[in-house]
């Protein structure tokens, strides 16, 4: 393989991180991190999102991931590593995420909207409303419209902040703008967005490569103007600025790939590059994807259509409730991840007819923003420590695997990343619930996907093409130790208990569905003669 540093960034929610990879010797050569709370705590956050905010609401201030790119740079350079030798650097951004600029690059509005605000119901219904309904709107985008898409928040601002919306020349998604401030920020940085992210603004068909113009004048007949061409995924969009290269010792020759959203660098990260993977990723969200040659429109839209950053399409499913539920059991009950792992141990698979619907904060999938969690099957007295613990692992793997289950694919392994992934306990119950070998994968994930992707892009650009597929064989490394099969003897169990919690959310949602407490009682009759 020919030589090379290539660098990954990702722009995440609760920090930022970069990988450079040494594609002559076939390693990792340098790791570094940023944690918005700890490193830069002018910006008053709280898991990356601005305190106080009040319900519903999140959002960050973008500046904040400048600057912690900028630390991440300078920690970079005081490494060793010969930045100067960097040929192409990429960036995976958080999805979802709106950023406002005026003409001069100035942030119209203060703070970025993410991904997790639910804030923008209303302007959901509107959208679709206007569209002619939910089908209507599924031919137009290929998605509904979900609050934590792009189309609800840029509507939000028209409607609310309207001064804002009318100075603004310019709506990125998070990756875009950093994209933006690499190739030069107000001094000419690129203006244009790629397939992958942009497939989840829900403006711009996945399916047709072309935004829904019936979904943009329902926003606003001017909008059009302020959003970037959509240009390729596989191609750079320019070098890095003369201010980067003289500030940090980048070449002036180093290209910016055109990035993507962390979903997309997330299935390059974990070797997720041909059908029949899926990966699952455990973070502040889940996430189940896979990578197909079409692409799935859910007529539901539940799964996300989006396309990936080679040139496929990546199906996705999101849930907002992850890791949220699992960390408040932890604190309120005093235990460590250790504690959790021996207490699971020690409890049934099934939870003796015991469910959880871990819908704490709303939730995105199935799509109820107003949501709270329900408990269902427990006694008065059942709510001790070993109980709920049981309860608040099954509940998050479950609620996950009901909307997986829409997916027209059976998977052949699924691939593990996120901060749970090395969770005994966590492995074994996602394979046994998704009846399929789980085996976490090393590494950072969606930083070393952006990595391998602009190694793969700037191979292509100068006549040197490697298969990206041996870039990822060479780079992406499967913790065989930590592999799970599924358990025989536990497949008969929570193949009942997915009916249940499948019946049990639709009932809930005013949806037709087979009797839960009839399902229950098959559960308890198994787990008896168990």
């Amino acid at each position: 393989m020919k030589k090379g540093l290539f660098a990954g960034l990702d722009v995440s929610t609760q920090g930022a991180k970069i990988v450079v990879i040494d594609t002559g010797a076939r390693e990792v050569a340098y790791v570094g991190a940023v944690n918005y709370d700890e490193d830069l705590p002018v910006f008053q956050t709280k898991n990356g999102v601005v305190k106080g905010l009040g319900e519903g609401a999140s959002e960050s201030d973008p500046r904040m991931w400048i600057d912690a790119v900028e630390k991440l740079f300078g920690n970079l350079g005081r490494s060793g590593v010969q930045v100067k030798d960097i040929l192409c650097l990429s960036v995976s951004g958080q999805q979802h995420g709106l950023v406002a600029l005026d003409r001069e690059g100035r942030l119209t509005r203060p703070r970025a909207k993410l991904w997790n605000d639910f804030s923008t119901l209303e302007e959901c219904r509107l959208l679709t409303e206007k569209a002619g309904g939910l089908e209507a709107m599924i031919v137009e985008v290929g998605n509904s419209q979900r609050t934590g898409y792009t189309a609800a928040k840029i509507f939000h601002m028209f409607r609310h902040e309207r001064e804002a919306y009318d100075r603004t020349a310019t709506f990125f998604l998070v990756h875009n703008f950093i994209n933006w401030y690499l190739t030069g920020a107000w001094s000419g940085g690129a203006r244009v967005m790629e397939p992958g992210d942009t497939s989840g603004m829900a403006l711009w068909n996945p399916r047709t490569g072309r935004w829904s113009r019936k979904v943009i004048e329902a926003v606003d007949p001017g909008l059009m103007d302020k959003l970037p061409p959509v240009g390729p995924s596989t191609e750079t969009i320019g070098k890095i600025s003369s201010a980067l290269t003289e500030k940090y010792g980048f070449s002036p020759d180093c290209r910016i790939d055109a990035g993507s959203g962390d979903n997309m660098y997330s299935a390059i990260g974990t070797g997720n590059v041909t059908p029949g993977i899926v990966t699952v990723s455990l973070g502040t969200s889940g996430t189940a994807y896979t990578v197909m040659d079409e692409p799935f429109i859910d007529p539901t839209g539940e799964i996300a259509a989006f396309c990936d950053s080679t040139g496929r399409h990546l199906p996705l499913l999101c849930v907002s409730n992850l890791a949220n539920g699992y960390n408040e059991l932890l604190r309120v009950r005093d235990l460590t991840h250790e504690d959790f792992s021996k207490i699971i141990l020690k409890t049934p698979p099934g939870n003796s007819g015991r469910l959880l619907i871990p819908w704490y904060t709303g939730e995105r999938t199935p799509d109820v923003p107003l949501a709270a969690p329900i408990y269902f099957g427990f006694a008065p007295g059942d709510f001790s420590t070993n109980i709920l613990c049981r309860a608040v692992l099954e509940g998050h793997i479950l609620n996950l695997y009901d909307g997986f289950r829409r997916m027209p694919i059976t998977p052949n392994e699924i691939r593990l990343t996120g901060g749970f992934c090395r969770s005994e306990c966590w492995c074994q119950t996602i394979a046994d619930i998704f009846e399929a070998d789980a085996v976490p994968v090393e590494g950072e994930g969606a930083a070393l996907g952006a990595a391998l992707h602009a190694a793969w892009v700037y191979f292509k650009e100068t006549g040197d093409h490697v298969d990206l597929s041996d870039l990822t064989g060479t780079f992406v490394v499967l913790d065989e130790n930590r592999r799970k099969k599924p358990l025989p003897e536990h497949l008969s169990i929570y193949r009942i208990q997915k009916k249940l919690f499948q019946a049990l959310s639709s009932r809930v949602r005013g949806q037709a569905g087979d009797d839960p407490f009839a399902i229950r009682t098959q559960l308890l009759s198994l787990s008896v003669a168990k």
